[in-house]
């Protein structure tokens, strides 16, 4: 395999199983046996297993704000762009792999003064925030001046949509803060 196409079978198969088990519980043996190199090609691209924990963090959320931004932008103007998150939601939380939020799971499993895996998680969740603006900008008839905190109002319930929907493995969290967001909107 060309090295690059190495890396990323390693980030790929890190990805699955730090989504999957957890980082924690996910030790580098089991990634070297999952993607079939040896330990020294692993190494040779990721420094430590927080660096590989960094790209994993960055490959979640890069497919994460493609997959989602086609997903909205597909669905008619208006508030119906904006309350599809909730809809692509409900359709992630159907696919047979939904364990939460990647981000949270990591977080809450690192130490706090990990500061290097905190801020690119706070960073993505800056990012998602930011994609929600965008869309409200796109497509609510609203003072400007109250886009960052509306933006930040569906982030939350996106959020807890999350959290919710794999504490209780139901969909009606993802059901009811759609509802409260049409409600906001």
């Amino acid at each position: 395999m060309k090295q690059s196409k190495v890396k990323q079978n390693i980030i790929e198969t890190a990805s699955n199983l730090f989504y999957k088990n957890g980082y924690n519980s996910t030790g580098i043996n089991e990634i070297i046996s999952e993607a079939g190199i040896a330990k020294a090609t692993l190494y040779n691209h990721f420094k430590s297993k927080e660096d590989l924990c960094l790209s994993y963090l960055k490959f979640k959320n890069s497919t994460f704000l493609e997959e989602i931004s086609k997903y909205c932008i597909a669905k008619p103007k208006g508030k119906k762009q904006v309350l599809a998150i909730f809809d692509f939601l409900s359709s992630f939380y159907n696919d047979k792999d939904f364990n939460g939020c990647w981000c949270i799971k990591t977080v809450s499993e690192i130490p706090k003064h990990n500061e290097k895996i905190r801020k690119e998680i706070k960073h993505q969740k800056e990012l998602f925030i930011t994609f929600i603006s965008h869309l409200v900008q796109e497509n609510i008839e609203i003072n400007q001046e109250l886009i960052p905190s509306l933006s930040k109002q569906i982030y939350l319930l996106y959020e807890s949509a999350v959290a919710e929907s794999y504490l209780h493995q139901k969909n009606w969290p993802i059901v009811e803060t759609k509802n409260l967001c049409s409600k906001i909107l």
